[in-house]
């Protein structure tokens, strides 16, 4: 059996005893969690969410990206959420390349070179910061008022808060 082929035999089994089938499209928190595809992160368990709370948005290094602010912006216009969180995570493989070492390694073994940016970052809580500058700076979403950033620790899953004035979130003088 490949991995999908078992996940097909999963979901037979979790569908036929679901439970949620009447739950609202909205989020129940009004919340979105940005995140980081992590295999390691079970944003549910982590935050105590349950199915229908919240909206989590998930890409390589938690960043926010183009496609964030897309969905984003519907969940705010179309359903009403209004908090968004920010979820970086310790030993991320974000912090482990550079986007011109690793579009040169795709392009060598592709032939093409990605037309959009890989988003390495050395600094998790740069990387924090940069995320919710972005979101506070948009111009698309209805509300930007709580708006908060965290780094995830994988090794013991406690969450610590990045705020602009905090002395663990000083970019180095480069």
């Amino acid at each position: 059996m490949s991995a999908i082929d078992d996940l097909l035999a999963a979901n037979a089994s979790y569908a036929e005893a679901f439970p949620h089938g009447n739950l609202a499209t909205e989020p129940a928190r009004r919340l979105v969690v940005v995140c980081c595809m992590d295999s390691r992160i079970d944003v549910f368990a982590a935050l105590g969410l349950e199915l229908g709370e919240a909206h989590i948005l998930r890409n390589a290094g938690g960043i926010v990206t183009e496609d964030v602010l897309r969905s984003l912006v519907i969940s705010q216009h179309l359903l009403g959420t209004q908090a968004i969180a920010v979820l970086h995570h310790t030993r991320c493989g974000a912090q482990r390349f550079t986007d011109a070492g690793l579009s040169a390694t795709i392009h060598e073994r592709t032939g093409y070179t990605p037309p959009f940016a890989l988003g390495a970052f050395e600094d998790l809580d740069a990387s924090v910061l940069e995320s919710l500058r972005k979101l506070r700076g948009s111009a698309y979403l209805l509300d930007t008022s709580d708006i908060r950033g965290f780094v995830y620790d994988v090794d013991t899953c406690a969450l610590r808060e990045v705020e602009a004035g905090d002395p663990a979130a000083a970019t180095p003088d480069a």
